[in-house]
């Protein structure tokens, strides 16, 4: 699959929001011309073929009283698949990514509650036998960030 001009359009527009809208989906598509129908496959093929990775909302875990925190842990290279099997199958966590550096995982906790933060950190750990380290937000940021597709 390669994208064409209208999937290029529809994945700028859907970076920019997305309608609250009992019918969201025929809402972007009535602004670019297309069916809901159409919408909702354009974007199922792109998430097929890997275009679009994740299609959802992002929560303000905080807002909702939620935690959410980054972290990182130091895992031995031949270890690296069996913690991360381990780690990926708690559903807090979020966005784990390898890194070439002595802290070799990173991902993200999101909670429903703050202390929920330090129970999934001590899961890991019990899981895993290795320290989890903990870097809660001290100031977000929004930036608004967009890739023209």
């Amino acid at each position: 699959m390669t994208l064409d001009a209208t999937d290029r359009l529809l994945l700028n527009e859907l970076q920019a929001g997305f309608p609250i809208a009992a019918s969201p989906f025929a809402v972007v598509g009535d602004a670019l011309g297309l069916t809901e129908d159409d919408v909702i496959a354009r974007i199922a093929r792109m998430r097929e073929a890997g275009y679009v990775t994740r299609f959802g909302p992002f929560y303000d875990a905080a807002a909702m009283g939620g935690g959410l925190c980054l972290c990182a842990m130091e895992v031995p290279a031949d270890a690296f698949d069996a913690v991360l099997t381990k780690v990926n199958a708690l559903p807090e966590v979020a966005h784990n990514y390898e890194r070439t550096h002595r802290l070799n995982m990173w991902f993200v906790l999101a909670t429903e509650t703050e202390d929920g933060i330090t129970e999934a950190q001590a899961r890991i750990e019990a899981e895993t036998g290795l320290p989890v380290l903990l870097f809660p937000k001290l100031q977000e940021f929004f930036i608004g960030f967009r890739v023209a597709a």
